[in-house]
């Protein structure tokens, strides 16, 4: 999905999943379902609990940040989760690394959530504040 097709003359290489997502909306979602399967896949053979959220976190940067248009064209070529769940998988079952539950992610997640949703808040105030003031 990442890796298949190489530009001739450099080492740049893309695969399917960009490519796929130059189609508007139904790109993204295709990408994100194979992408999503995969980590479906490794769930079910047995892959630890923190393996599986390092892995989808890659998935959603994936989807999220390659739904802006034009941006997240450009982003997919660039950022490529799939081969970094690949690189994930193959630190997990050859280095031993990635085990465990997973909870000091889920905390680090949570406080990356609250923090933008803190910001959200205030710049939604800041806003409100402004429109006051020019009435």
């Amino acid at each position: 999905m990442d890796d298949k097709f190489r530009l001739k003359g450099t080492r740049f290489r893309f695969g399917l999943d960009p490519l796929i997502n130059l189609v508007p909306f139904l790109g993204d979602l295709i990408g994100f379902f194979i992408a999503f399967y995969l980590v479906l896949v490794m769930w079910r053979h047995g892959a630890s609990r923190k393996l599986v959220m390092l892995m989808l976190i890659n998935v959603i940067i994936d989807l999220t940040i390659g739904a802006i248009p034009v941006l997240g064209n450009i982003f997919d070529f660039f950022f490529k989760a799939n081969k970094k769940n690949i690189i994930l998988l193959n630190e997990y079952y050859y280095e031993g690394k990635h085990q465990g539950n997973g909870a000091n992610i889920l905390i680090i997640l949570l406080a990356v959530f609250l923090l933008l949703t803190f910001l959200f808040v205030y710049l939604l105030w800041l806003g409100f504040i402004w429109m006051i003031n020019l009435w």
